[in-house]
């Protein structure tokens, strides 16, 4: 009875943050078809789990579907995922396309299968969500996921960017939604065994020691053992940005900037230019005197 009380109560805090996050993007809206992408792995099952449970009581109607990709991994037991959604009662697709051996003949063995994989499983769910006249593509992705993204990004790719919680996905056919967006792994975690879910492991990639990702995940660890909360922090500030405080002239007008101007903020939001008429533009001559060099 103790066992089941705790897992209730971690259950409604999930749904909470859930169903918070919905909320603050207006993730979810009356007459959306929303496409569950199920993998078989903790973070899907507890997403499919919380949207069940949250229609029941939302005050929009909206569908739920259920989508898995068998990549056609040897030893995937396909029987699994279609017993268990059976099971729940919930619409669901089962797409069969064999994404392995186009991964397993495009890239070396040793290098890291993730990235090719993620843009042809990402292919498959739209195409799939298009048939089935889904508007709203859900995906798993915890708040763990997003700082690791951030973190990804800033240390290997040099951009300042992580995973938005809402999504435009680039022919703007479709709006990528993760409400999972204010749960931590950990919090999941104990969900998906209190739950006890019929786990599938991906081994698809294998161990692959050198992931980055698995870098900054080892990072984040050990930052949270020796400073809790920290991921909370940093997950924190991607919901304050202060764009004049950064760099990118893209965000912020730096070049109008002068003492006395009349500040008024870029549309709508935290950012402020200078709206009035600018002073005269730098120049700089074609070669800089060997004298000012030296001096």
């Amino acid at each position: 009875m103790e066992q089941s009380n705790t897992l209730q109560r971690l259950r409604k805090r999930l749904e909470g943050k859930v169903g918070k996050a919905v909320a603050d993007y207006k993730m979810i809206e009356d007459g959306d078809t929303v496409l569950v992408c199920i993998s078989g792995g903790k973070d899907s099952y507890t997403l499919l789990s919380v949207l069940m449970a949250l229609r029941q009581r939302a005050p929009v109607d909206f569908r739920l579907i259920a989508m898995n990709l068998d990549q056609k991994q040897p030893g995937f037991p396909a029987e699994v995922l279609p017993a268990y959604l059976e099971k729940i009662g919930v619409d669901y697709r089962i797409v069969e396309q064999d994404t392995y051996t186009v991964v397993k003949n495009t890239i070396p063995e040793g290098k890291t299968t993730c990235s090719l994989c993620s843009r042809l499983r990402r292919g498959v769910i739209y195409r799939t969500a298009r048939e089935l006249g889904a508007n709203k593509i859900a995906l798993g992705h915890h708040r763990d996921d997003i700082v690791h993204t951030l973190f990804l990004n800033l240390f290997f790719a040099g951009q300042l960017k992580a995973m938005p919680p809402k999504l435009l996905t680039d022919d703007g056919a479709h709006v990528v939604i993760r409400p999972l967006a204010y749960c931590s792994e950990k919090a999941i975690a104990r969900f998906a065994r209190g739950m006890a879910y019929p786990i599938i492991p991906c081994n698809l990639c294998g161990s692959q020691d050198n992931l980055q990702r698995q870098k900054i995940r080892e990072m984040m660890a050990d930052w949270d053992r020796r400073f809790p909360g920290r991921t909370e922090v940093v997950f924190s500030a991607l919901q304050k940005i202060v764009p004049s405080h950064l760099a990118d002239q893209a965000l912020f007008d730096f070049k109008s900037l002068h003492p006395g101007g009349d500040l008024a903020r870029i549309d709508g939001g935290d950012s402020i230019v200078d709206r009035r008429p600018p002073h005269a533009s730098w120049s700089f001559p074609a070669t800089i005197p060997l004298v000012l060099l030296q001096s």
